[in-house]
């Protein structure tokens, strides 16, 4: 599993959880799917294992995976209604920080969301050529 450790000032292990998050939100991880031995992603990451083992109990702790004894750490099976709960609260800082930087730019929300729908109209052609 390829993850990208940045030295912005968030907690490695935090940096491990929301991309595990992200992976499993978006589906690249499905239900079963094992995840990587600790050891093993903390050598990867050149960094400890304990903070590999964190962030592995913070998503234990989420629901998102689950800790089989003697054979490793899989994602688990989310309810519908809990992944989409789990999706928005993965959003929710983006909006938060695209809403403060337009602030501090002048833009009203309604300027943000014209820009918004624009973008998007131009993302679903790319997409489509």
């Amino acid at each position: 599993m390829l993850l990208h450790i940045s030295s912005d000032g968030v907690p490695i292990y935090q940096q491990i959880v929301e991309q595990i998050q992200f992976r499993i939100m978006s589906g690249q991880l499905g239900v079963g799917d094992e995840l990587p031995p600790i050891r093993g992603l903390a050598e990867s990451l050149r960094v400890n294992p304990n903070t590999v083992a964190r962030a592995y109990r913070e998503l234990e702790n989420d629901g998102l995976v689950e800790k089989r004894r003697t054979t490793g750490t899989f994602v688990a099976e989310l309810p519908e209604n809990r992944s989409i709960a789990q999706r928005r609260r993965l959003l929710a800082p983006q909006i938060e920080k695209l809403i403060i930087q337009s602030r501090q730019l002048g833009f009203s929300i309604d300027d943000v969301i014209d820009q918004l729908e624009k973008r998007d109209q131009q993302l679903s052609r790319e997409i489509r050529s």
